[in-house]
């Protein structure tokens, strides 16, 4: 191998939704800055919703497939308090979509194979004492409805 080249062996965890799996972490021996690199995959009509951070920025693109990422602002200070915005993310529409803390957010693979998408989040997770606070997907507490609107 080249002097300098340094391998760090990915570990994929999959489960009945899709797949998680982190590329490259502000601790990992191999970093050099930022919080972390990972990806997550849904299979097509899963829902993967709802959870906010209290400090976290997410910053996602979807490298495979499509996406529709649904956020609704809960917060108590904010002057869009209330509001949801639906992005359609992938192949038809590539763009990098940053999340601020407290914010909900979560996603539905709408192509016809698993979607994979890239998070480069402003924190390391950390596993003992995550920044995620969740709700199931389809709860009352958020005013949204992810079965698929035709017309």
């Amino acid at each position: 191998m080249i002097d300098g080249v340094r391998i760090k062996k990915l570990i994929s965890l999959p489960d009945e939704r899709g797949r998680v799996m982190e590329i490259l972490r502000c601790d990992d021996e191999i970093f050099k800055k930022f919080g972390q690199v990972y990806i997550t995959t849904a299979y097509p009509d899963v829902v993967k919703a709802w959870h906010y951070h209290k400090k976290q920025t997410d910053s996602f693109a979807v490298i495979h497939g499509m996406i529709k990422m649904v956020l609704y602002d809960s917060r108590k200070n904010s002057p869009t308090k209330g509001e949801i915005n639906e992005f359609y993310i992938g192949i038809h529409n590539p763009i990098l979509l940053q999340i601020p803390p407290e914010v909900y957010h979560g996603f539905k693979c709408i192509s016809e194979f698993e979607a994979i998408m890239l998070n480069c989040p402003s924190e390391p997770y950390n596993r003992k004492q995550p920044d995620e606070y969740r709700l199931p997907a389809h709860t009352k507490k958020i005013p949204y409805d992810w079965t698929r609107k035709d017309g």
